[in-house]
């Protein structure tokens, strides 16, 4: 059997030893912050019911997430649905007959795909099914075409040659020999075509098989597929999860429920730097709740949490969505309130310029604009915002709403003074706006330059779409993963942050590892990492996996220590070493 490769799939990554003490370092630190503000944690499937997660992220969100092909007898399922699909279609009944055929065939040879996750909504698959199962049927980098229909007419071109007069298409089939031998797409896709041509000179049934072409290609289309193959899928994101528990277990639940979540999601996003098909999200909402005591609070443990890694200079942006949709309602354009909020978002990165070229690209006018630049460009300290939001929503009560609901926010801040965050009110933050109501949240540090390092906001009828009308909630999330890229280039972890072992007993023999039994019991039951070396070794070798383990401190047994009781104890950072009594060696480490 040929070696594989050791590899992990695009978009995923290992984590070592090292790397894990880091991020539990900062999951612990957060989580300790969720649960001192009253917050509980569930946890959820990595998978769910593909109707659950369907539909409530737009176009774009649905396509990335994975689906899981169903394992069993799944594929009869295909056919019916095959063929449900093209009963009552008005073709020729010879075309229909061989297509039904091919649809049986298609659904036996996708049974060997059970049990695999699907990397890419969009099933490229390949022309010869020996080829294609050899092949990445998943690679998301091949650029030509979706080969549907490609892999049909192979199969068709089969049929016709098994079935069909031999002699018929003796001229054409060492020509579709040599295409199956091929192994480039590209290659593949064009040789097909070539063939074609031929066959469809001396046999009218392909012909009208091939204008049949976009009616095969929109049945075996990832949407007819998906619910045939796929009644599962990995979970793309905690919040859509989280109403579905909510829904399920409102009976057991206490409202206000407060609950944090902390849980790999996918995405079958083209993988890059920093970002991740399988990466951490680290949640905390509220429902059934609309005092906006819970946003201050979230404001708090952004405050708390950060601090407590070691950030000194961030801010924590705050607007709200009836400020934006009171801003597009005094230049009455209420109905394009997702154009201005998209491009006004978009101040800090291509500039005034750049936001109004946008805009007029949109259909706003010069007028439009200039009602629009005293409130994009606010000066001032938050009250002095405020004051000039206020004056220009005069008309529009939403958005004088919107105003109180972030005066009130900063009211309880002010009694409640942060550590080291700066709110500010920030007019042009514009994030989800198809999902959030009122308080929008967005953090960034301002030591590195990074992106948002967290961000939340509120949203009414988080449940609704289960059914339960009427649970207005709010929630933030934690960036993991960019957190850590900021600590480790601030150099913030703690310096034992890569230690998970505070003391080696080094064992030279047997006699010595019975001794070093008890004392490596005391050491643990004093709640101090320790561990014995596995056999008898060389001092160096010993020396050696503390230096690589980051172990600070080594304790040797010899005959000598053995007969006296005084153990030598080392300090491996500064090499110091001194004889100590097994209490002694306790005491100094729980020091």
């Amino acid at each position: 059997m040929a070696s594989i490769k050791p590899s992990v799939p695009k978009g995923t990554r290992d984590f070592s030893p090292a790397e894990m003490v880091k991020r539990n370092y900062i999951f612990d630190t957060i989580k300790s912050v969720f649960r001192k503000y009253g917050y509980q944690q569930i946890e959820t499937p990595t998978m769910e019911n593909f109707d659950t997660l369907m539909g409530k992220y737009g176009e774009e969100g649905d396509r990335l997430i994975f689906k899981v092909l169903e394992s069993g007898e799944y594929t009869s399922g295909i056919t019916n649905k095959l063929i449900e699909d093209y009963q009552n279609t008005p073709v020729e009944s010879e075309v229909k007959e061989t297509f039904l055929k091919l649809a049986e065939e298609f659904s036996e040879q996708i049974a060997y795909l059970d049990n695999v996750i699907i990397s890419k909504s969009d099933l490229e698959i390949k022309e010869d099914l020996p080829w294609f199962l050899k092949s990445n049927l998943f690679n998301t980098e091949i650029s030509s075409p979706p080969q549907y229909f490609f892999f049909i007419k192979n199969a068709f071109v089969k049929y016709l040659f098994n079935k069909g007069d031999a002699e018929k298409f003796k001229p054409y089939k060492n020509r579709f020999r040599y295409y199956l031998s091929i192994n480039n797409p590209n290659e593949r896709y064009s040789e097909i075509l070539k063939g074609f041509k031929f066959l469809i000179k001396t046999n009218s049934t392909l012909e009208r098989l091939i204008n049949f072409e976009i009616l095969i290609k929109k049945s075996l289309s990832p949407s007819k597929l998906s619910p045939n193959i796929s009644k599962k899928a990995l979970r793309y994101d905690l919040t859509v999860p989280f109403a579905r528990y909510v829904v399920q277990h409102q009976n057991e639940i206490t409202f206000p429920f407060k609950r944090f979540q902390v849980q790999p999601v996918w995405r079958a996003d083209r993988p890059q730097r920093g970002r991740y098909r399988e990466f951490y999200q680290c949640d905390a909402d509220v429902v059934g709740s609309d005092s906006l005591l819970n946003e201050a609070e979230f404001v708090m443990i952004y405050d708390e949490a950060l601090t407590k890694l070691g950030l000194k200079d961030f801010s924590i942006k705050i607007n709200n969505r009836k400020i934006l949709s009171g801003i597009a309602q005094v230049i009455n354009k209420a109905d394009n309130i997702i154009d201005l909020t998209v491009a006004i978002d978009k101040l800090d990165k291509i500039g005034l310029d750049g936001v109004i070229k946008e805009l007029l690209e949109k259909g706003f006018t010069d007028a439009d604009i200039d009602k629009l630049k005293p409130v994009i460009l606010l000066e001032g300290n938050n009250v002095e915002k405020l004051a000039s939001l206020r004056e220009a929503l005069a008309s529009s009560e939403i958005g004088l709403k919107g105003c109180d609901e972030i005066e009130t926010v900063f009211g309880y801040i002010e009694r409640c003074p942060l550590q080291t965050a700066k709110l500010e009110l920030d007019i042009t933050l514009a994030r989800g706006l198809n999902y959030y109501t009122g308080a929008i949240f967005e953090v960034k540090t301002n030591e590195v330059n990074m992106g948002s390092i967290g961000g939340g906001g509120r949203y009414d009828d988080l449940t609704g779409m289960f059914g339960l009308k009427g649970l207005t909630g709010a929630g933030i999330s934690f960036g993991a993963d960019r957190i850590y890229d900021v600590l480790e280039e601030l150099n913030l972890f703690p310096a034992d942050s890569n230690q998970t072992t505070k003391v080696l007993i080094c064992n030279f023999d047997k006699g010595g590892e019975l001794y070093a039994l008890p004392l490596l019991m005391q050491l643990r039951r004093n709640n101090i990492n320790a561990e014995l070396y596995p056999a008898g070794a060389k001092i160096k070798k010993q020396m050696e996996y503390a230096n690589n383990k980051n172990i600070p401190y080594v304790v040797v047994i010899g005959a000598d220590e053995m007969q006296s009781g005084l153990l030598s104890f080392k300090d491996m950072t500064s090499g110091e070493q001194e004889k100590l009594t097994a209490d002694e060696i306790v005491e100094k480490l729980n020091r």
